[in-house]
């Protein structure tokens, strides 16, 4: 008997410790098909959903009613997640571009305080990301979907330093740029000043 109270009960307790997604609708399209009768009409969504934690995924849905559609893309996208290490929990570690099809995306880091620039279905992407500062462009199609796709490759490619030096065999240290002494530059900065 107290085998059978704990069959399946291990995994529904795992499903309710994930965390909450935000989910954001990007489009909606009515499609009709023409029947002897008239037009029937259909639905096809596209949703993003993240954690805002650096986690983000995106699905489509069709169906014969918009509720319907969204339930299903919301499910897709749930299931289609990818993590993205963030740079201090708000911007990325560097520049990246990514592409699908005809559509193209550039996406920059920015210093704190710049918000997210980008249009349309990105700022869609980046805000269930997490991000809070970035510089995006799009080139080349805007068709949603191939945007969202194009922007989740620049992302898959976006890599921490500390996964590169893992990787290369190295210390964090030794993979990021050295910088002069930040106090000697501020001593010539005044000095320079003073002079003119």
């Amino acid at each position: 008997m107290a085998r059978d109270d704990n069959r399946g009960g291990g995994r529904r307790n795992q499903r309710d410790e994930t965390p909450e997604f935000a989910d954001r609708l990007v489009a909606i399209n009515r499609v009709s098909k023409t029947v002897k009768g008239g037009k029937r009409f259909g639905f096809a969504a596209l949703v993003v959903v993240g954690d805002q934690r650096g986690r983000v995924g995106f699905g489509k849905g069709k169906a014969k009613e918009v509720p319907e559609a969204i339930r299903k893309a919301t499910e897709q996208a749930k299931r289609q997640m990818i993590r993205v290490p963030l740079r201090d929990g708000r911007t990325l570690h560097h520049d990246t571009h990514g592409r699908h099809g005809a559509g193209k995306v550039f996406m920059r880091t920015a210093p704190q305080g710049t918000g997210i620039i980008a249009g349309g279905p990105m700022r869609a992407v980046f805000e269930m990301l997490g991000v809070q500062d970035v510089v995006a462009k799009s080139l080349g199609s805007q068709n949603p979907y191939n945007m969202i796709r194009a922007t989740m490759d620049g992302l898959t490619n976006e890599a921490s330093p500390r996964s590169v030096a893992q990787r290369r065999g190295k210390k964090v240290a030794d993979i990021l740029p050295k910088h002069d002494n930040p106090t000697s530059a501020i001593a010539t900065a005044e000095a320079e000043t003073t002079d003119a």
